[in-house]
């Protein structure tokens, strides 16, 4: 059981702090309904559990090796931030001229494409691995584990971020449907021009 608390423990701490990716997730739910922002947030809590599994695995040696290439993470994500910030505004932009209905039914490349998107933005993110660092290396979390006990932290953390990133999705996919039109728009500009400065808060830091 502590193995399991602990897991939870490392899941919310590296999940919840607000950053690009939560502001995405919501962006994607408001867009395109709960089952696309769901994928998303799938596919952060997949990047968080493969950490958890690194930290259970390879321990402080390994968050080291990852540390190492933080610097060229660093600049990955912030461009490859930015530059879904400014799809997003173009696509604004776009929708404007044509007004489009969120979709509360994307297709499955759709979904794919999603999930693979944010599994890939969060492995990247200078954020993910700097909390790995900090709680589950720092705090020593997943050391001296069994088999059993490393199973139980992984699940743990991979269950607690699912459920931060499912609420997000929930959020964004609520006010997607409630907002007016014109209200929804500003909110999704506002969220894409938060990345986009986020992105360059974590290039120029």
């Amino acid at each position: 059981m502590e193995a399991f608390l602990n897991g939870v423990l490392a899941g919310y701490g590296i999940a919840i702090p607000v950053g690009a990716i939560a502001v995405l997730i919501i962006e994607v739910g408001m867009r395109c309904g709960f089952r696309c922002g769901a994928l998303a947030g799938a596919g952060a809590a997949s990047a968080d559990l493969l950490y958890a599994t690194a930290a259970v695995v390879g321990g402080a040696a390994l968050a080291g090796t990852v540390e190492s290439v933080e610097t060229p993470l660093k600049y990955a994500s912030g461009a490859v931030l930015a530059g879904i910030a400014i799809a997003g505004l173009l696509r604004i932009r776009r929708d404007r001229r044509e007004p489009v209905p969120v979709t509360v039914l994307p297709d499955r490349s759709e979904l794919r494409a999603t999930y693979a998107r944010f599994l890939g933005l969060t492995i990247i993110n200078p954020l993910t691995i700097a909390y790995f660092a900090a709680f589950v290396v720092g705090l020593g979390l997943a050391d001296g584990l069994s088999a059993a006990g490393g199973v139980t932290f992984v699940a743990g953390a991979f269950l607690a971020s699912l459920s931060w990133q499912l609420l997000l999705a929930g959020v964004g996919a609520i006010a997607g449907h409630a907002l007016p039109d014109r209200v929804r728009i500003a909110t999704i500009l506002l969220g894409n021009l938060l990345v986009l400065g986020l992105a360059l808060v974590i290039v120029l830091r």
